[in-house]
């Protein structure tokens, strides 16, 4: 069950529409995680990675970025991950659809609270069972989700960084190692170099050497 969806602008974390629905069969309040959603949007730049599982117990958050907007939701953690982003995909089309030029002006929240509409429409064909069949050829087309980077909602939160802090390390060790290799290759380089002309001045000294003691 998707029970949160939230669309922001990445630029200032302005949440621009919503979609809540409460959960009743197990009675799970929404509000902390609607703040944490919150939360999130205000740690999001130009860096943050455009796809993301945020784990949150026995639920996730998953949300993609596109065009300088955000898609989240919220759902059981084991509801198929192919069809998440396959209905935040269908959200961003639509929703950039109707509102791409008007995204960058607007000061108010949730601006455009009227997508709600769309978003339970669209909701409810990719929870019901036959609907995700339906859609496995749209899914067999989404890049592969084991890639998507996994996180930790609440490590995220408590540290007080922005999320594309998560994924740092990870790039600073792809380019150290890529400038070890860089250098490694520059280092034998040069020994090649070195050897080669110490040959050379080898030779060059024992035909000087033959040349005037000889002859």
């Amino acid at each position: 069950m998707i029970s949160l969806t939230m669309i922001a602008r990445v630029a200032d974390g302005l949440p621009l529409a919503a979609s809540i629905q409460e959960d009743e069969q197990f009675g799970r309040d929404l509000q902390p995680y609607q703040s944490q959603a919150k939360q999130l949007f205000r740690r999001l730049n130009a860096q943050s990675p455009d796809r993301c599982t945020l784990e949150a117990g026995d639920m996730n958050f998953y949300y993609i970025i596109a065009q300088g907007v955000c898609y989240l939701c919220l759902c059981e953690a084991s509801f198929p991950k192919k069809t998440v982003f396959a209905y935040l995909e269908d959200l961003h089309s639509e929703f950039y659809g109707q509102y791409g030029k008007r995204i960058p002006t607007v000061t108010r929240p949730y601006s455009f609270i009227e997508f709600d509409t769309y978003i339970q429409k669209t909701k409810k064909s990719y929870i019901d069972s036959r609907g995700r069949r339906n859609l496995s050829s749209i899914n067999t087309e989404l890049q592969d989700v084991q890639r998507i980077m996994v996180a930790n909602v609440h490590a995220v939160l408590q540290r007080g960084e922005a999320i594309s802090v998560l994924d740092a390390q990870a790039l600073n060790l792809a380019n150290m190692s890529k400038k070890y290799r860089s250098d490694a290759k520059y280092l034998n380089t040069r020994s090649t170099y070195a050897k080669v002309a110490a040959v050379s001045v080898f030779f060059l000294t024992l035909i000087i050497y033959v040349r005037f003691w000889w002859l």
